[in-house]
Order: C-alpha cells, then sequence, then structure tokens
C-alpha cells in the first residue's frame, strides 16, 4: 500500500488502500487547505517531478531543499559532528541521489525535528539510513501521522544530542516546538524551524501561532521563550528555509525583538 504525502504541507501518512480523507496538520488553524483543496502524492511520484538542492551554509552545516518547492517550503539540514551527522528537520523528498550524497558524508546518526508542520517523510529518511532515532518532543505526539517504532519522544526543556548539540523546547508556534543550540569553540549558532520566525529585514525575529493565518501569540508566550533561552549566548540565528537568517549579533537580535513584541502588543 503507497504511504500517501499531503501536497501542501508534506507530511506523510501511514500505508493505505486510498488516500486519507484530510489532512489533520492541514486542518489545523496553524495551517490550512489551499482553494483547490486537499490533495495527495506519492513519493515515488514526487521523486519523478522534484529534486533537491544543496548549499553549505558554513563548514559542516548543510541545507538541503526540494526543487521545484514542494509542501510548505523548509529545509532540512545536515548538521556534521564528531560524533556523527545529524539531520535538523525534515523535508518529504528523500532519493538515491540524496542519500548517496549523505552517505558519502558519513550518513546520518539521527534525526532531530522542531514542529509538526517539518515531520514530513521522517520515517522514510529513518528507514534511508538503517533506523536512526527520530527525536520528537512528547508534547506534538498527537500530531504524529505514521508512527514508528524509531521515533523517540523526549520530554522536558532540554535534550542533549551530542557534544556542543542541545534541543531546546520552546513551545509556542506549538507546545513542543523546540530549537537546536550548536556550540563550537569559535561560533554558536541556534537553528530555530518556525519556534522563532527570522523577519525579512534579517535583523528581527518573531513569534507566531499561524505564520501563513497570521495568528500571533500571546505576552506570557513571548516571556516564557526569552526565560527558555535565558543563559544561552548564539552569534547566528539560522530561519526554517533559503534566506531568513541572521548571521551575527543574533543574541542581541532576539532580545530587542522579543521586547519589540511585547511593546506592540501592550
Amino acid at each position: 500500500m503507497p504511504a500517501f504525502i499531503c501536497t501542501t504541507c508534506g507530511t506523510q501518512y501511514a500505508p493505505t488502500d486510498a488516500p486519507p480523507k484530510s489532512c489533520p496538520i492541514c486542518d489545523d488553524e496553524r495551517q490550512y487547505v489551499p482553494p483547490p483543496g486537499q490533495g495527495w502524492t506519492t513519493l515515488d511520484t514526487l521523486a519523478k517531478r522534484n529534486m533537491n538542492a544543496w548549499r553549505e551554509l558554513e563548514p559542516n552545516l548543510i541545507s538541503i531543499t526540494t526543487a521545484p518547492a514542494f509542501g510548505i517550503g523548509q529545509r532540512a539540514q545536515l548538521l556534521r559532528t564528531p560524533q556523527g551527522n545529524i539531520l535538523w528537520d525534515c523535508i518529504s523528498l528523500i532519493d538515491r541521489a540524496t542519500i548517496e550524497m549523505i552517505k558519502a558524508m558519513g550518513g546520518l546518526n539521527s534525526i532531530a525535528i522542531s514542529h509538526p508542520h517539518y515531520y514530513s517523510c521522517m520515517v522514510e529518511w529513518s528507514q534511508a539510513f538503517g533506523g536512526i532515532p527520530i527525536h520528537l518532543h512528547e508534547a506534538d505526539r498527537e500530531w504524529i501521522a505514521r508512527p514508528s517504532e524509531r521515533i523517540e519522544l523526549w520530554s522536558g526543556d532540554r535534550r542533549l544530542l551530542g557534544d556542543g548539540v542541545t534541543l531546546i523546547h520552546l513551545p509556542g508556534h506549538f507546545p513542543g516546538s523546540t530549537a537546536l543550540l550548536w556550540e563550537r569553540p569559535q561560533r554558536t549558532a541556534l537553528l530555530v524551524g518556525d519556534s522563532i520566525h527570522v523577519a525579512a529585514d534579517r535583523r528581527h525575529v518573531t513569534v507566531m501561532h499561524s505564520v501563513p493565518n497570521y495568528i500571533p501569540v500571546g505576552p506570557g508566550t513571548i516571556r516564557d521563550i526569552s526565560d527558555r533561552l535565558m543563559g544561552l549566548d548564539f552569534d547566528d540565528v539560522y530561519g526554517f528555509t533559503w534566506g531568513p537568517d541572521i548571521i551575527g549579533g543574533a543574541r542581541v537580535a532576539v532580545d530587542e525583538s522579543l521586547d519589540r513584541y511585547l511593546a506592540a502588543i501592550s
């Protein structure tokens, strides 16, 4: 049986004879069903029409996106560490070329995902690299569309994935929204998914309950995120897709942006 993929958000569902009647992730107010209605595809069909593109953001950090753009247009990020490679966030397309390129760079040891909009084909990615673990925050367990024994739910505020690589729980966009802190002697980066959204000017950030439907979060959420980031120092912020990054001065930019947010809604 095929495992159908929602063409709007890119989420793959458990194998069934026919497509699901709806995509709960797109029916939720944080996402949307487009005017033409719900659409479905499969991984085989997607691989015939699309391919993955690669870009090095800095040494040992490589972004992978699908072209033409598919789903939400997010990027997966390949983080290369001495303890093994980590895939941060996920995209729907996993094909032979992608597998071979990643294997040539040492393969993958684990997958960690910021929130349900990027669960996509996470089980296919895990299986392609020998059944590696998929780290998801337990607060978002209800949104898992394709269960797998490879999914490892974690709880609490932080989870260490390796030396200098830590998952940070930043609830707001989703209850389990997460960022990844990558610490090195020379530089530290925060990979945020949609937990924090980099603004168009690339000098500010915001936090949204729904990005496409323009639903903000309240002051309590902003203060909570500020508290959870307290004591963390980072130079750069990498956003959910090509372009929205803050390179240099990111800690100050985040602090100023959260203060600006609170002032605007007070």
